[in-house]
């Protein structure tokens, strides 16, 4: 996708590092895949009042570079939970705006990432434990090579990480080239995230976003205990500065 020749948003390079960029809006689909493509990503308050985001620094999750746990790596070759892309999108989402906490994923953005999901932008991935029962999933919204990873949750032990390798397995293999996790936390960088400038990350984005990439349309499920492509335990972590986006974000 392109942009339109002129944008309705502020350009991300002069945004405040720590303060939105801009007010207001709508969520139409339109409105935010210029947003992720620009690098921008919508973070409203409770009483629903929009803000738009483009923060600085921003935390990427290298596809082949996720880090995996002794007991996690555990969990993947049990093969006791089962995983599929895109089946109950709308109830990954609704489960990621159930915290006691309170969440900014309210009903206006969760029908507008279900608008998104309808047109093949927005995707997700469902964990499932052996008696049926979702259990885990992450979900975020995909513009040409590049993915923007926006929520996930766990009612299970490491269902949600689960879920987001099998989701890096699947981007990966379709070709995506960039997975941004947004705000860097301390929970991200143990993962493996990558802490970079806004400056560095915008620039990435340029270079992908453009590209033809698809997640499959079918609906399949994959087992979990095929996937080893992340980087083992005990590689060197590159640590993080505390993310202020709370209530959802992939911190489960």
């Amino acid at each position: 996708m392109s942009p339109p020749a002129r944008s309705r948003f502020p350009d991300p390079h002069t945004a405040p590092a720590d303060e939105p960029l801009a007010y207001g809006g709508d969520l139409e689909p339109g409105t935010l895949l210029e947003a992720y493509f620009l690098g921008i990503f919508p973070w409203p308050l409770a009483d629903g009042s929009l803000f738009w985001w483009s923060p600085d620094p921003r935390a990427l999750i290298p596809l082949d570079g996720l880090h995996i746990s002794r007991s996690l790596r555990r969990t993947l070759r049990s093969g006791r939970f089962r995983c599929s892309l895109d089946q109950r999108f709308d109830a990954v989402v609704a489960a990621c705006a159930d915290r006691a906490e309170g969440t900014w994923i309210t009903a206006e953005m969760a029908r507008a990432y279900g608008r998104l999901h309808a047109l093949g932008h927005a995707h997700s991935v469902e964990v499932w434990d052996a008696q049926g029962a979702l259990v885990g999933g992450v979900y975020g919204v995909a513009v040409g090579g590049a993915f923007s990873g926006e929520s996930m949750f766990h009612r299970a032990t490491d269902a949600s990480k689960v879920g987001l390798v099998v989701l890096l397995d699947a981007l990966a293999a379709a070709g995506f080239a960039l997975f941004d996790a947004q705000l860097p936390t301390a929970h991200l960088s143990r993962l493996g995230a990558l802490t970079v400038s806004r400056a560095e990350f915008l620039e990435r984005l340029a270079h992908v976003r453009r590209r033809r990439c698809e997640l499959p349309e079918v609906r399949y499920e994959k087992s979990t205990r095929v996937l080893g492509h992340a980087r083992p335990a005990g590689d060197e972590r590159h640590p993080a500065p505390r993310g202020v986006r709370t209530g959802g974000g992939l911190d489960p």
